[in-house]
Protein backbone atom coordinates (compact mmCIF):
# COMPACT_ATOMS: atom_id res chain seq x y z
CA UNK A 1 0.00 0.00 0.00
CA UNK A 2 1.30 3.31 -0.79
CA UNK A 3 0.77 6.52 1.28
CA UNK A 4 -0.02 9.13 -1.77
CA UNK A 5 1.21 11.88 0.55
CA UNK A 6 1.57 14.89 -1.77
CA UNK A 7 0.81 18.63 -1.14
CA UNK A 8 3.08 20.85 0.88
CA UNK A 9 4.12 19.03 4.28
CA UNK A 10 5.40 21.09 6.55
CA UNK A 11 8.34 18.53 8.17
CA UNK A 12 9.30 20.89 11.28
CA UNK A 13 7.93 21.21 14.71
CA UNK A 14 7.53 19.17 17.62
CA UNK A 15 6.90 15.35 17.84
CA UNK A 16 5.67 13.26 20.56
CA UNK A 17 7.43 10.20 21.20
CA UNK A 18 5.72 8.07 23.34
CA UNK A 19 8.29 8.23 26.01
CA UNK A 20 7.16 11.43 27.84
CA UNK A 21 10.31 13.58 26.31
CA UNK A 22 8.52 15.86 24.43
CA UNK A 23 6.62 18.79 25.93
CA UNK A 24 4.43 21.32 24.48
CA UNK A 25 2.24 24.16 26.11
CA UNK A 26 -0.83 25.62 24.87
CA UNK A 27 -0.79 28.89 26.35
CA UNK A 28 -3.78 31.00 27.01
CA UNK A 29 -6.68 29.98 24.87
CA UNK A 30 -9.77 29.62 25.69
CA UNK A 31 -10.66 25.96 26.14
CA UNK A 32 -14.24 23.68 25.46
CA UNK A 33 -13.06 21.06 27.69
CA UNK A 34 -15.91 18.83 25.65
CA UNK A 35 -18.36 18.43 28.30
CA UNK A 36 -20.15 21.26 27.09
CA UNK A 37 -19.15 23.89 30.37
CA UNK A 38 -18.69 27.17 29.73
CA UNK A 39 -15.23 27.49 28.53
CA UNK A 40 -12.26 29.10 30.64
CA UNK A 41 -9.11 30.60 29.87
CA UNK A 42 -6.50 27.54 30.61
CA UNK A 43 -2.79 26.37 29.61
CA UNK A 44 -2.59 22.81 28.67
CA UNK A 45 0.32 20.76 28.71
CA UNK A 46 0.93 18.24 26.49
CA UNK A 47 3.60 15.07 27.12
CA UNK A 48 4.30 12.14 25.49
CA UNK A 49 1.19 11.96 23.09
CA UNK A 50 -1.47 12.90 26.07
CA UNK A 51 -2.54 15.79 28.20
CA UNK A 52 -0.53 16.41 31.64
CA UNK A 53 -2.05 19.16 32.87
CA UNK A 54 -4.56 21.76 32.61
CA UNK A 55 -4.49 24.42 34.66
CA UNK A 56 -5.63 28.21 35.19
CA UNK A 57 -3.93 30.56 32.18
CA UNK A 58 -2.03 33.52 33.58
CA UNK A 59 -2.68 35.31 30.30
CA UNK A 60 -4.54 38.13 29.69
CA UNK A 61 -7.79 38.04 28.92
CA UNK A 62 -8.93 39.30 25.73
CA UNK A 63 -11.70 36.96 24.15
CA UNK A 64 -14.95 37.62 25.39
CA UNK A 65 -16.85 35.15 25.28
CA UNK A 66 -20.98 35.58 26.01
CA UNK A 67 -23.33 32.88 28.04
CA UNK A 68 -25.38 32.08 25.10
CA UNK A 69 -23.41 32.53 21.61
CA UNK A 70 -19.42 31.79 20.79
CA UNK A 71 -16.63 34.15 21.10
CA UNK A 72 -16.03 37.08 19.43
CA UNK A 73 -12.87 38.95 18.01
CA UNK A 74 -12.40 42.15 16.88
CA UNK A 75 -10.41 40.12 13.83
CA UNK A 76 -9.78 36.84 12.64
CA UNK A 77 -6.50 36.22 14.64
CA UNK A 78 -3.76 34.55 12.31
CA UNK A 79 -1.84 31.48 14.04
CA UNK A 80 1.45 32.45 15.70
CA UNK A 81 4.26 30.57 15.56
CA UNK A 82 5.36 27.72 17.52
CA UNK A 83 8.18 28.87 20.05
CA UNK A 84 10.74 26.31 21.00
CA UNK A 85 11.36 26.77 24.71
CA UNK A 86 14.58 24.28 24.87
CA UNK A 87 15.16 20.92 23.69
CA UNK A 88 11.82 18.82 23.10
CA UNK A 89 10.34 21.51 24.29
CA UNK A 90 7.18 23.69 22.82
CA UNK A 91 4.89 26.38 23.29
CA UNK A 92 1.88 27.21 20.88
CA UNK A 93 0.21 30.61 21.99
CA UNK A 94 -3.59 30.25 21.89
CA UNK A 95 -4.82 33.85 22.43
CA UNK A 96 -7.47 35.22 21.17
CA UNK A 97 -8.50 31.60 19.94
CA UNK A 98 -10.93 28.83 21.00
CA UNK A 99 -8.80 25.30 22.18
CA UNK A 100 -11.44 21.90 21.80
CA UNK A 101 -10.67 18.39 21.92
CA UNK A 102 -10.34 17.04 18.35
CA UNK A 103 -13.55 16.17 16.99
CA UNK A 104 -14.65 12.71 16.91
CA UNK A 105 -16.67 11.97 13.71
CA UNK A 106 -19.54 9.84 14.47
CA UNK A 107 -20.43 8.82 11.11
CA UNK A 108 -17.93 8.17 8.07
CA UNK A 109 -16.78 5.91 5.29
CA UNK A 110 -13.22 6.27 5.48
CA UNK A 111 -12.67 2.54 5.94
CA UNK A 112 -10.40 2.43 2.24
CA UNK A 113 -9.88 6.19 1.74
CA UNK A 114 -7.24 6.13 4.92
CA UNK A 115 -5.78 3.59 3.12
CA UNK A 116 -5.33 4.42 0.20
CA UNK A 117 -3.95 7.78 1.23
CA UNK A 118 -2.77 7.94 4.65
CA UNK A 119 -2.91 11.89 4.95
CA UNK A 120 -7.23 11.93 5.44
CA UNK A 121 -6.77 15.42 4.53
CA UNK A 122 -10.79 16.14 4.30
CA UNK A 123 -10.87 15.68 7.69
CA UNK A 124 -7.94 16.12 9.67
CA UNK A 125 -7.98 20.21 8.53
CA UNK A 126 -11.41 21.16 9.57
CA UNK A 127 -10.03 19.54 13.05
CA UNK A 128 -11.56 16.01 13.27
CA UNK A 129 -8.96 13.78 15.05
CA UNK A 130 -10.76 10.41 14.62
CA UNK A 131 -12.86 8.66 12.01
CA UNK A 132 -15.59 6.07 12.72
CA UNK A 133 -15.66 4.09 10.54
CA UNK A 134 -17.82 1.06 9.45
CA UNK A 135 -21.11 2.63 8.79
CA UNK A 136 -24.20 2.07 6.90
CA UNK A 137 -23.32 -2.07 6.82
CA UNK A 138 -19.48 -1.45 5.33
CA UNK A 139 -16.91 -2.25 6.70
CA UNK A 140 -13.52 -3.84 5.51
CA UNK A 141 -13.79 -6.82 8.05
CA UNK A 142 -14.99 -9.39 7.95
CA UNK A 143 -13.73 -10.48 4.86
CA UNK A 144 -14.11 -14.12 3.58
CA UNK A 145 -11.72 -14.97 1.48
CA UNK A 146 -13.89 -17.32 -0.81
CA UNK A 147 -16.09 -14.09 -1.05
CA UNK A 148 -13.71 -11.54 -1.70
CA UNK A 149 -15.51 -10.89 -5.04
CA UNK A 150 -18.95 -9.83 -2.91
CA UNK A 151 -16.96 -7.83 -0.40
CA UNK A 152 -15.11 -5.74 -3.07
CA UNK A 153 -18.18 -4.93 -4.53
CA UNK A 154 -19.62 -4.02 -1.13
CA UNK A 155 -16.55 -1.86 -0.61
CA UNK A 156 -17.59 -0.07 -4.24
CA UNK A 157 -20.11 0.96 -2.75
CA UNK A 158 -18.58 3.76 -0.57
CA UNK A 159 -16.59 5.62 -3.09
CA UNK A 160 -13.70 4.66 -3.15
CA UNK A 161 -10.64 3.29 -5.94
CA UNK A 162 -10.69 -0.32 -5.97
CA UNK A 163 -8.54 -1.86 -3.00
CA UNK A 164 -8.42 -5.64 -2.66
CA UNK A 165 -8.22 -6.50 1.32
CA UNK A 166 -5.10 -8.48 2.32
CA UNK A 167 -6.84 -8.47 5.72
CA UNK A 168 -9.71 -10.67 7.00
CA UNK A 169 -10.65 -8.88 10.58
CA UNK A 170 -9.76 -5.76 12.66
CA UNK A 171 -6.70 -7.29 13.52
CA UNK A 172 -5.37 -7.41 10.35
CA UNK A 173 -7.12 -4.41 9.03
CA UNK A 174 -5.42 -2.52 11.73
CA UNK A 175 -1.86 -3.53 10.60
CA UNK A 176 -2.53 -2.70 7.26
CA UNK A 177 -3.31 1.12 8.63
CA UNK A 178 0.50 1.23 11.06
CA UNK A 179 1.98 -0.16 8.04
CA UNK A 180 0.51 2.57 5.64
CA UNK A 181 0.52 5.39 8.49
CA UNK A 182 -2.22 7.47 9.14
CA UNK A 183 -2.82 11.18 9.78
CA UNK A 184 -6.11 10.69 11.95
CA UNK A 185 -7.11 8.18 14.34
CA UNK A 186 -10.05 5.17 12.96
CA UNK A 187 -12.58 3.78 15.38
CA UNK A 188 -13.96 0.69 13.95
CA UNK A 189 -17.68 -0.73 13.66
CA UNK A 190 -18.16 -4.23 12.16
CA UNK A 191 -20.93 -4.03 8.64
CA UNK A 192 -23.85 -6.21 8.84
CA UNK A 193 -23.16 -6.27 4.53
CA UNK A 194 -19.74 -7.57 4.98
CA UNK A 195 -20.93 -9.82 8.16
CA UNK A 196 -23.54 -11.41 6.02
CA UNK A 197 -21.54 -11.65 3.02
CA UNK A 198 -19.07 -13.63 4.80
CA UNK A 199 -21.67 -15.91 6.45
CA UNK A 200 -24.09 -16.35 3.62
CA UNK A 201 -23.07 -14.50 0.58
CA UNK A 202 -25.72 -12.37 -1.30
CA UNK A 203 -28.87 -14.73 -0.23
CA UNK A 204 -32.31 -12.97 0.10
CA UNK A 205 -33.61 -14.90 2.54
CA UNK A 206 -33.43 -15.23 6.06
CA UNK A 207 -29.98 -16.75 7.67
CA UNK A 208 -30.72 -20.92 8.90
CA UNK A 209 -30.40 -20.65 12.41
CA UNK A 210 -26.48 -22.36 11.67
CA UNK A 211 -25.61 -18.85 9.78
CA UNK A 212 -27.22 -16.77 12.34
CA UNK A 213 -25.09 -18.54 14.90
CA UNK A 214 -22.31 -17.68 12.46
CA UNK A 215 -23.08 -14.31 12.52
CA UNK A 216 -23.31 -14.08 16.38
CA UNK A 217 -19.80 -15.72 16.56
CA UNK A 218 -17.95 -13.97 13.65
CA UNK A 219 -19.28 -10.82 15.41
CA UNK A 220 -18.49 -11.71 18.91
CA UNK A 221 -14.87 -12.39 17.48
CA UNK A 222 -14.32 -8.58 16.09
CA UNK A 223 -15.86 -7.12 19.28
CA UNK A 224 -13.47 -9.08 21.43
CA UNK A 225 -10.95 -7.45 18.73
CA UNK A 226 -11.92 -3.91 19.49
CA UNK A 227 -14.20 -3.32 17.49
CA UNK A 228 -16.92 -0.82 18.90
CA UNK A 229 -20.23 -1.84 17.88
CA UNK A 230 -22.72 -3.46 14.59
CA UNK A 231 -23.44 -1.07 11.76
CA UNK A 232 -26.82 -2.00 9.13
CA UNK A 233 -27.20 -0.29 6.33
CA UNK A 234 -31.02 -1.63 5.48
CA UNK A 235 -31.49 -0.16 2.26
CA UNK A 236 -28.39 -1.77 0.95
CA UNK A 237 -27.55 -5.24 -0.61
CA UNK A 238 -27.19 -7.57 1.19
CA UNK A 239 -28.27 -5.78 4.84
CA UNK A 240 -31.83 -4.81 3.06
CA UNK A 241 -32.57 -8.28 3.33
CA UNK A 242 -32.43 -8.80 7.10
CA UNK A 243 -35.44 -9.09 8.82
CA UNK A 244 -36.06 -8.13 12.44
CA UNK A 245 -35.54 -11.55 14.29
CA UNK A 246 -32.13 -11.06 13.05
CA UNK A 247 -31.18 -7.79 13.89
CA UNK A 248 -33.05 -8.94 17.33
CA UNK A 249 -30.07 -11.77 17.82
CA UNK A 250 -27.32 -10.02 16.57
CA UNK A 251 -28.49 -6.86 18.84
CA UNK A 252 -28.26 -8.92 21.90
CA UNK A 253 -24.70 -9.87 21.04
CA UNK A 254 -23.74 -6.37 21.05
CA UNK A 255 -25.53 -5.33 24.08
CA UNK A 256 -23.84 -8.35 26.01
CA UNK A 257 -20.36 -6.75 25.79
CA UNK A 258 -22.39 -2.75 25.81
CA UNK A 259 -21.35 -2.48 22.15
CA UNK A 260 -23.22 0.06 20.22
CA UNK A 261 -25.85 -0.55 17.58
CA UNK A 262 -25.58 2.11 14.44
CA UNK A 263 -28.21 2.04 12.02
CA UNK A 264 -29.10 3.13 8.49
CA UNK A 265 -32.70 2.81 9.00
CA UNK A 266 -35.16 1.08 6.05
CA UNK A 267 -35.73 4.74 5.08
CA UNK A 268 -38.92 6.43 4.91
CA UNK A 269 -41.57 3.51 4.85
CA UNK A 270 -45.69 3.77 4.81
CA UNK A 271 -45.22 5.57 7.95
CA UNK A 272 -42.89 8.48 8.92
CA UNK A 273 -41.72 7.04 12.40
CA UNK A 274 -41.47 3.43 10.97
CA UNK A 275 -38.05 3.31 10.75
CA UNK A 276 -37.54 5.00 14.07
CA UNK A 277 -39.98 2.75 15.85
CA UNK A 278 -38.11 -0.46 14.68
CA UNK A 279 -34.87 1.10 15.61
CA UNK A 280 -36.73 1.88 18.90
CA UNK A 281 -37.62 -1.49 19.45
CA UNK A 282 -34.34 -3.08 18.96
CA UNK A 283 -33.31 -0.99 22.03
CA UNK A 284 -36.05 -1.95 24.29
CA UNK A 285 -36.21 -5.25 23.45
CA UNK A 286 -32.17 -5.99 23.88
CA UNK A 287 -30.97 -3.20 25.98
CA UNK A 288 -28.51 -2.24 23.58
CA UNK A 289 -27.61 1.66 22.70
CA UNK A 290 -29.17 2.67 19.38
CA UNK A 291 -27.48 5.13 17.30
CA UNK A 292 -29.61 6.14 14.42
CA UNK A 293 -27.56 7.11 11.33
CA UNK A 294 -27.50 10.43 9.28
CA UNK A 295 -31.54 11.22 10.25
CA UNK A 296 -32.94 13.14 7.92
CA UNK A 297 -37.13 13.80 6.06
CA UNK A 298 -35.85 12.49 2.16
CA UNK A 299 -39.83 12.38 0.84
CA UNK A 300 -41.19 15.57 -0.58
CA UNK A 301 -44.60 15.68 0.69
CA UNK A 302 -43.25 14.76 4.51
CA UNK A 303 -40.70 17.64 4.81
CA UNK A 304 -41.51 20.18 7.41
CA UNK A 305 -42.34 17.08 9.73
CA UNK A 306 -38.67 17.25 11.85
CA UNK A 307 -40.31 18.14 14.79
CA UNK A 308 -42.56 15.17 14.77
CA UNK A 309 -39.88 12.75 14.09
CA UNK A 310 -37.88 14.24 17.14
CA UNK A 311 -40.63 14.17 19.38
CA UNK A 312 -40.68 10.28 18.43
CA UNK A 313 -36.98 10.43 19.45
CA UNK A 314 -38.14 11.85 22.80
CA UNK A 315 -40.64 9.71 23.71
CA UNK A 316 -38.48 6.51 23.12
CA UNK A 317 -36.05 7.69 25.03
CA UNK A 318 -38.68 9.08 27.84
CA UNK A 319 -40.01 5.10 27.46
CA UNK A 320 -36.26 3.95 28.89
CA UNK A 321 -34.47 3.36 25.36
CA UNK A 322 -30.97 4.11 24.94
CA UNK A 323 -31.22 5.53 21.39
CA UNK A 324 -29.82 8.99 19.74
CA UNK A 325 -29.03 10.31 16.57
CA UNK A 326 -26.33 12.37 13.88
CA UNK A 327 -26.91 14.51 11.56
CA UNK A 328 -24.81 16.23 9.26
CA UNK A 329 -25.11 19.98 8.14
CA UNK A 330 -26.55 20.07 4.75
CA UNK A 331 -29.65 19.57 2.45
CA UNK A 332 -28.90 16.42 0.30
CA UNK A 333 -27.33 12.85 0.86
CA UNK A 334 -24.91 10.67 -1.45
CA UNK A 335 -24.73 7.13 -2.21
CA UNK A 336 -24.48 4.38 -4.65
CA UNK A 337 -26.84 4.96 -7.32
CA UNK A 338 -27.24 1.54 -7.52
CA UNK A 339 -29.70 1.96 -3.93
CA UNK A 340 -32.19 3.61 -5.98
CA UNK A 341 -32.70 0.30 -8.36
CA UNK A 342 -35.91 -2.06 -7.68
CA UNK A 343 -35.20 -4.44 -4.91
CA UNK A 344 -35.69 -7.11 -7.58
CA UNK A 345 -32.84 -5.47 -10.07
CA UNK A 346 -30.47 -5.55 -7.05
CA UNK A 347 -30.97 -8.99 -6.20
CA UNK A 348 -27.62 -11.02 -5.92
CA UNK A 349 -25.55 -8.47 -6.27
CA UNK A 350 -23.45 -6.46 -8.55
CA UNK A 351 -22.76 -9.18 -11.29
CA UNK A 352 -26.23 -10.84 -11.08
CA UNK A 353 -27.53 -7.33 -11.72
CA UNK A 354 -25.47 -6.72 -14.73
CA UNK A 355 -26.72 -10.25 -16.02
CA UNK A 356 -30.43 -9.55 -15.82
CA UNK A 357 -29.66 -6.33 -17.24
CA UNK A 358 -27.90 -7.83 -20.58
CA UNK A 359 -31.42 -9.15 -21.86
CA UNK A 360 -33.32 -6.39 -23.69
CA UNK A 361 -36.81 -7.34 -22.70
CA UNK A 362 -35.69 -7.23 -18.51
CA UNK A 363 -33.85 -4.26 -19.27
CA UNK A 364 -37.63 -2.51 -20.46
CA UNK A 365 -39.55 -3.75 -17.64
CA UNK A 366 -36.23 -2.08 -15.07
CA UNK A 367 -36.59 1.02 -17.35
CA UNK A 368 -40.45 1.13 -16.35
CA UNK A 369 -40.39 -0.01 -13.02
CA UNK A 370 -37.48 2.60 -11.85
CA UNK A 371 -39.16 5.88 -13.84
CA UNK A 372 -42.30 5.06 -11.69
CA UNK A 373 -40.30 5.90 -8.32
CA UNK A 374 -37.49 4.85 -5.89
CA UNK A 375 -37.77 3.94 -2.13
CA UNK A 376 -40.58 2.15 -0.11
CA UNK A 377 -43.70 4.39 -0.73
CA UNK A 378 -42.53 5.03 -4.46
CA UNK A 379 -40.35 8.42 -4.41
CA UNK A 380 -41.05 10.55 -7.39
CA UNK A 381 -37.83 11.45 -9.14
CA UNK A 382 -36.87 14.49 -9.54
CA UNK A 383 -33.92 14.57 -11.92
CA UNK A 384 -33.08 17.90 -11.43
CA UNK A 385 -32.27 17.84 -8.19
CA UNK A 386 -29.46 14.47 -8.55
CA UNK A 387 -25.94 15.36 -9.03
CA UNK A 388 -23.43 13.21 -10.91
CA UNK A 389 -20.36 12.59 -8.66
CA UNK A 390 -18.80 9.85 -10.17
CA UNK A 391 -19.21 8.30 -13.14
CA UNK A 392 -15.68 7.61 -14.45
CA UNK A 393 -17.07 9.14 -17.56
CA UNK A 394 -19.18 6.10 -18.32
CA UNK A 395 -21.16 6.45 -21.56
CA UNK A 396 -19.75 10.34 -22.10
CA UNK A 397 -21.19 11.38 -18.89
CA UNK A 398 -19.06 14.78 -16.95
CA UNK A 399 -19.18 14.34 -13.49
CA UNK A 400 -21.18 17.60 -11.99
CA UNK A 401 -24.29 17.13 -14.44
CA UNK A 402 -27.66 16.77 -13.33
CA UNK A 403 -29.16 13.41 -14.40
CA UNK A 404 -31.89 15.02 -16.27
CA UNK A 405 -28.31 16.96 -18.04
CA UNK A 406 -26.53 13.79 -18.30
CA UNK A 407 -29.53 11.97 -19.69
CA UNK A 408 -30.42 15.04 -22.59
CA UNK A 409 -26.57 15.19 -23.28
CA UNK A 410 -26.11 11.13 -23.96
CA UNK A 411 -29.63 11.22 -25.54
CA UNK A 412 -31.00 8.82 -23.03
CA UNK A 413 -34.13 8.96 -20.81
CA UNK A 414 -33.01 8.95 -17.26
CA UNK A 415 -33.91 6.19 -16.16
CA UNK A 416 -32.32 4.31 -19.19
CA UNK A 417 -29.05 6.03 -18.42
CA UNK A 418 -29.45 5.00 -14.41
CA UNK A 419 -29.63 1.33 -15.22
CA UNK A 420 -26.88 2.03 -17.78
CA UNK A 421 -24.33 3.64 -15.12
CA UNK A 422 -25.46 0.50 -12.63
CA UNK A 423 -24.90 -1.78 -15.21
CA UNK A 424 -21.19 -0.73 -15.93
CA UNK A 425 -20.16 1.13 -13.10
CA UNK A 426 -21.89 -1.09 -10.17
CA UNK A 427 -21.47 0.35 -6.89
CA UNK A 428 -18.94 2.89 -7.26
CA UNK A 429 -21.34 4.78 -9.59
CA UNK A 430 -22.09 7.80 -6.88
CA UNK A 431 -24.91 10.76 -6.64
CA UNK A 432 -25.74 13.35 -4.61
CA UNK A 433 -29.52 13.58 -4.03
CA UNK A 434 -31.03 17.32 -3.03
CA UNK A 435 -34.09 15.52 -1.34
CA UNK A 436 -34.06 17.50 2.05
CA UNK A 437 -35.20 20.76 3.37
CA UNK A 438 -32.65 22.59 5.08
CA UNK A 439 -35.55 23.72 7.58
CA UNK A 440 -36.20 19.99 8.68
CA UNK A 441 -32.04 19.78 8.98
CA UNK A 442 -32.05 22.44 11.76
CA UNK A 443 -34.69 20.69 13.85
CA UNK A 444 -32.78 17.51 13.73
CA UNK A 445 -29.25 19.64 14.17
CA UNK A 446 -30.75 21.56 17.35
CA UNK A 447 -32.45 18.45 19.56
CA UNK A 448 -30.57 17.78 22.67
CA UNK A 449 -29.33 14.43 21.89
CA UNK A 450 -28.18 15.22 18.38
CA UNK A 451 -25.04 14.32 17.56
CA UNK A 452 -22.92 15.48 14.45
CA UNK A 453 -20.88 13.43 11.93
CA UNK A 454 -20.64 14.01 8.06
CA UNK A 455 -21.08 10.89 6.77
CA UNK A 456 -18.27 11.72 4.77
CA UNK A 457 -14.93 10.05 3.82
CA UNK A 458 -11.43 11.29 4.67
CA UNK A 459 -10.50 11.73 0.85
CA UNK A 460 -7.44 14.48 -0.71
CA UNK A 461 -8.37 17.60 -1.67
CA UNK A 462 -6.99 17.07 -5.48
CA UNK A 463 -10.46 14.56 -6.20
CA UNK A 464 -9.08 14.05 -10.06
CA UNK A 465 -12.59 16.08 -11.62
CA UNK A 466 -14.64 14.15 -9.46
CA UNK A 467 -17.25 16.14 -7.23
CA UNK A 468 -17.97 14.29 -4.12
CA UNK A 469 -20.47 15.50 -1.51
CA UNK A 470 -18.90 18.79 0.40
CA UNK A 471 -19.65 17.06 3.87
CA UNK A 472 -16.02 15.33 3.48
CA UNK A 473 -14.60 18.34 3.35
CA UNK A 474 -16.66 20.91 5.61
CA UNK A 475 -19.37 19.33 8.06
CA UNK A 476 -17.42 19.99 11.47
CA UNK A 477 -16.75 23.66 10.19
CA UNK A 478 -19.90 24.50 8.62
CA UNK A 479 -21.09 23.95 12.41
CA UNK A 480 -18.99 26.43 13.36
CA UNK A 481 -19.25 29.22 11.14
CA UNK A 482 -22.79 28.73 9.70
CA UNK A 483 -24.72 27.01 12.59
CA UNK A 484 -23.10 28.35 15.62
CA UNK A 485 -21.83 31.52 15.14
CA UNK A 486 -24.03 32.85 11.61
CA UNK A 487 -27.36 30.97 12.50
CA UNK A 488 -27.37 30.09 16.69
CA UNK A 489 -28.66 26.75 16.01
CA UNK A 490 -26.13 26.01 18.89
CA UNK A 491 -23.83 27.48 20.71
CA UNK A 492 -20.32 26.97 20.58
CA UNK A 493 -19.99 24.69 23.59
CA UNK A 494 -22.99 22.21 22.64
CA UNK A 495 -21.61 22.08 19.35
CA UNK A 496 -18.10 21.11 20.36
CA UNK A 497 -19.50 19.12 22.99
CA UNK A 498 -21.99 17.02 20.23
CA UNK A 499 -18.49 16.63 18.03
CA UNK A 500 -16.56 15.47 20.92
CA UNK A 501 -17.43 14.57 24.67
CA UNK A 502 -20.89 13.33 23.55
CA UNK A 503 -19.64 11.21 20.93
CA UNK A 504 -16.85 9.68 22.89
CA UNK A 505 -19.72 8.87 25.51
CA UNK A 506 -21.49 6.95 22.68
CA UNK A 507 -18.89 4.41 21.88
CA UNK A 508 -17.49 4.26 25.06
CA UNK A 509 -14.36 5.42 24.10
CA UNK A 510 -13.04 6.54 27.64
CA UNK A 511 -9.34 8.01 26.72
CA UNK A 512 -10.86 10.69 24.20
CA UNK A 513 -13.39 13.95 24.28
CA UNK A 514 -12.17 15.61 26.57
CA UNK A 515 -9.82 17.90 27.79
CA UNK A 516 -8.15 16.45 30.90
CA UNK A 517 -5.19 15.17 32.36
CA UNK A 518 -4.38 11.50 31.36
CA UNK A 519 -6.52 12.03 28.10
CA UNK A 520 -5.17 11.53 24.72
CA UNK A 521 -3.44 14.64 23.22
CA UNK A 522 -6.17 15.06 20.31
CA UNK A 523 -6.82 18.85 20.34
CA UNK A 524 -7.85 21.41 17.30
CA UNK A 525 -6.96 25.34 17.99
CA UNK A 526 -9.37 27.28 15.94
CA UNK A 527 -10.45 31.19 15.47
CA UNK A 528 -14.53 31.08 16.12
CA UNK A 529 -14.79 34.28 14.59
CA UNK A 530 -13.77 33.19 11.04
CA UNK A 531 -13.76 29.51 11.18
CA UNK A 532 -15.75 28.23 8.43
CA UNK A 533 -16.47 25.94 5.51
CA UNK A 534 -15.70 26.50 2.01
CA UNK A 535 -16.54 23.63 0.13
CA UNK A 536 -19.48 23.70 -2.18
CA UNK A 537 -21.27 20.85 -4.31
CA UNK A 538 -19.34 21.94 -7.47
CA UNK A 539 -16.17 22.72 -6.02
CA UNK A 540 -15.77 20.51 -3.00
CA UNK A 541 -12.21 19.49 -2.85
CA UNK A 542 -11.48 23.15 -0.52
CA UNK A 543 -10.00 23.24 3.01
CA UNK A 544 -11.93 25.45 5.50
CA UNK A 545 -10.89 28.36 6.94
CA UNK A 546 -10.01 28.94 10.59
CA UNK A 547 -8.28 25.81 11.77
CA UNK A 548 -5.28 26.85 12.79
CA UNK A 549 -3.96 24.06 14.23
CA UNK A 550 -4.71 19.70 15.38
CA UNK A 551 -2.63 17.66 17.45
CA UNK A 552 -3.18 13.89 17.44
CA UNK A 553 -2.04 11.54 20.34
CA UNK A 554 0.27 14.59 20.92
CA UNK A 555 1.66 15.16 17.47
CA UNK A 556 1.25 18.33 15.40
CA UNK A 557 -0.48 17.44 11.87
CA UNK A 558 -1.50 21.02 11.11
CA UNK A 559 0.34 23.95 11.55
CA UNK A 560 -0.66 27.32 11.03
CA UNK A 561 -3.29 26.11 8.27
CA UNK A 562 -0.90 23.82 6.52
CA UNK A 563 -0.64 20.32 6.65
CA UNK A 564 2.66 18.46 8.26
CA UNK A 565 4.18 15.16 7.73
CA UNK A 566 2.81 13.41 10.65
CA UNK A 567 1.21 10.18 10.97
CA UNK A 568 0.35 9.94 14.64
CA UNK A 569 -3.38 8.27 13.95
CA UNK A 570 -4.38 4.49 15.48
CA UNK A 571 -6.69 1.82 15.04
CA UNK A 572 -8.54 3.10 18.26
CA UNK A 573 -10.03 -0.61 20.47
CA UNK A 574 -13.51 -0.54 21.93
CA UNK A 575 -12.13 -1.68 26.09
CA UNK A 576 -8.74 -1.42 25.23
Amino acid sequence: MTDHRGGQPVASGPRATGEGTSSILIRGGLVYDGTGAPPKHLDIVVEGGRIRSVTRSALTVRLDSGPSGPPESPAPSAPRPIRELGPNSWVIDATNLAVAPGFIDIHTHSDLSVLLDGRAQSKVRQGVTTEVIGNCGFSAFPIAPERLRDHVDLLAGIGDDPLEPSWTDVDGYARAAAENGLAVNVAPLVGHGALRIAEMGLANRAPTEQELRGMRSRLDALLEQGAFGLSTGLTYVPSRYAETGELVALCQTLSARDRLYATHSRGDLAGLFDAVDESSALGRETGVAVQYSHVAINVPDRWGRAEEMVARFAAARQDGVDIAYDVYPYDASASALTQYLPPWVQEGGVEAMRTRLADPSVFRCAEEDLASGWGDPRIPWLWDRILLARTDDLFGTVDGQTLEQAAAHVGRSPAALVLDLCREGGNRVQVVLRYRTEEDMRTFLRYDHALIGSDGAAVPFDQQGRRPHPRAFGAHARVLGRHVRELADLDLATAIHRMTGAVADRLRLSDRGTITAGQAADLVIFDPSSVADRATFLDPGQPPRGIHRVLVNGEIVVDADRQTDARPGQVLRAGR
